[in-house]
Formats: C-alpha cells, structure tokens, sequence
C-alpha cells in the first residue's frame, strides 16, 4: 500500500483505503512463493479473507517475493499474523528486504513475534 502521510499504528487499512488515505498497490506486482500446499497459495494469501492463508510447503526459509515491473515506492506494508488462533504456523520472524532485484536484496526491517508489528 502507499500512504501520502504516515499511517497510524494498527490502523484498519482496508478503512484507510476506503477513506483515501492508502491505496492498495499488490496488484500492480508479480507475487511468488517459495513453496506452497495446494489450495493455499497466492489466492488465498491475497483475497481478503481472513479464514483463508498461504501455507508453505518446503524448507525454511520461507519467502513471499512481490515483484513490481517498474520503479515503485512502497511506504506502508500490512500483513496480517493471527498468532493467537495458530502460533505454531505463525511466522516468528519476518524480514522485509528491498531491492533492484533478486540478488541485491537489502533488509530494511525485522519484525519478531515477541514485539509489535507496526
């Protein structure tokens, strides 16, 4: 999602994108998956529904790649982590890496299950 200003912690984004404040951009990207079960791929992991998932398939670590065509400044990313429903398969660490492509990629924040997400 991109925001003009700085979104709020624990902001709805989706009420944020009603409002203007945020606009959904994955769709301009090309998403790929490290591994996946059948059933619980890009599909689900982008639908919007909350009962729905991606679950992986294969070896840690397990990677969502969003590639974009062209030049794209993101300034907000949401994901959304129900560790109180599953925290076996909850992740316990994601790491956001940027780049030009696959093999520049440069880790620009680590987010641990033990803190807040914001």
């Amino acid at each position: 999602m991109t925001t003009p200003n700085k979104t709020p912690p624990g902001a709805d984004p989706k009420q944020l994108e009603r409002t203007g404040t945020v606009r959904e951009i994955g769709s301009q990207a090309v998403w790929s998956l490290s591994s996946c079960k059948p059933g619980f791929g890009v599909d689900q992991l982008r639908d919007d529904n909350l009962e729905t998932y991606w679950q992986s398939d294969g070896s840690q670590p397990h990677l969502v790649n969003i590639q974009f065509r062209r030049k794209t400044t993101v300034k907000t990313l949401c994901i959304y982590a129900d560790y109180k429903s599953d925290e076996s398969y909850t992740p316990s660490k994601i790491s956001v890496r940027v780049g030009n492509n696959f093999h520049n990629l440069q880790e620009i924040r680590t987010y641990r299950k033990s803190e807040r997400i914001k």
